[in-house]
């Protein structure tokens, strides 16, 4: 009896699923990003209107003042779905730990000079208050956001500040144990160089409209603080120690990778229309200028002497981005909108 192998091949009918071809066209295979971003959200059919917010639909576009012909126009550059966003925080955090361990293992933040640890204590290790708010203010995008392409990166983006948060908990247990993370969030509460942000922030957790949230936060706090901390402060610590360095390296790799997200987002919805362009910058410009006057105690008590240059050129740097956005500050009789 004589066998023959042969192989055939089979032709799929469709390369991909109905709703991304109706995007991307029948013959085009889909990327794993575009399988997992996609019209994910309903936007038909809903059962009923939220008991607290009965004028919207459980998803509303009209939540905020920002309009867009397709919601799903704001994609991540990164192309973030579920496998590769875990995959790459993974990666980053083993390399995190190792880091933790070695200035544990070393004592190198201890051991610093008395005044270099409560500078940490009480000017860095009381942001992790301020990432628990960044967290909360995301997570109100995703849940109140409209389409998928932004509310699935806007919850990573919420993990991220929660981990953020917690990596600044454990900067202050290797400066001081649990007696530094208390005097952090004392300072937090109560001291006078933190209150001026702190009811910024605490103003901004209360706004309805998501996108002023994604700007406000993600874009203009975000443009100002993280240059001010993880960049120019590490500059001047790192002359006495790299362990500020080594236990802050997530937060300066992270933030140069996720403003690519934000940058691409606001941008794209700035080129949507004039109106939209008009509605962001005010939401921007608004914001700089109340974080900018905030910062200026917590700026004073980092860099001392240095504090308005410091913060000038952290102002700069963001004015130069947003004008990079397409957005330009309101020159004309027309107040923009308030921030307070």
């Amino acid at each position: 009896m004589q066998i023959d192998i042969r192989t055939d091949s089979v032709s799929p009918i469709r390369q991909t699923f109905a709703n991304l071809a109706r995007r991307l066209g029948a013959d085009k295979p889909a990327t794993r990003y575009q399988e997992a971003m996609y019209d994910l959200q309903p936007e038909t059919s809903f059962h009923y209107r939220p008991l607290w917010q009965p004028q919207y639909e459980l998803y509303d576009a009209r939540r905020t003042r920002v309009v867009m012909q397709d919601w799903y126009a704001l994609k991540d550059p990164r192309q973030f779905y579920y496998g590769s966003y875990v995959n790459a925080r993974a990666r980053q955090q083993e390399a995190m730990e190792k880091n933790l361990e070695f200035v544990e293992k070393r004592g190198l933040l201890a051991s610093l000079p008395e005044p270099l640890r409560e500078l940490l204590t009480l000017g860095v290790v009381p942001l992790r208050h301020l990432e628990w708010a960044a967290n909360m203010n995301n997570a109100a995008i995703t849940a109140y956001g409209f389409g998928s392409a932004i509310t699935e990166a806007a919850m990573f983006h919420t993990m991220d500040r929660l981990g953020i948060a917690q990596y600044l908990t454990r900067i202050g247990l290797l400066v001081g144990d649990k007696a530094a993370v208390d005097a952090a969030k004392a300072a937090w509460m109560e001291d006078l160089a933190w209150q001026p942000l702190r009811h910024a922030v605490e103003d901004l957790l209360v706004r309805e409209d998501w996108f002023e949230l994604h700007v406000a936060q993600n874009l203009v706090l975000d443009g100002l603080l993280y240059p001010l901390i993880y960049q120019r402060l590490d500059a001047r610590l790192s002359a006495e120690s790299p362990a500020f360095s080594l236990v802050t390296d997530f937060m300066n790799a992270w933030y140069a990778e996720t403003a690519r997200w934000v940058d691409a987002t606001v941008k794209t919805a700035a080129q949507e229309s004039a109106e939209n362009a008009g509605v962001i910058a005010g939401y921007a410009f608004a914001w700089l200028d109340r974080f900018q006057h905030a910062l200026v105690p917590l700026a004073r008590r980092l860099f001392a002497g240095e504090a308005e240059a410091a913060l000038d050129e952290s102002s700069a740097a963001l004015t130069k981005r947003l004008a990079g956005l397409g957005l330009a500050r309101a020159t004309d009789d027309t107040p923009a909108r308030a921030a307070a």
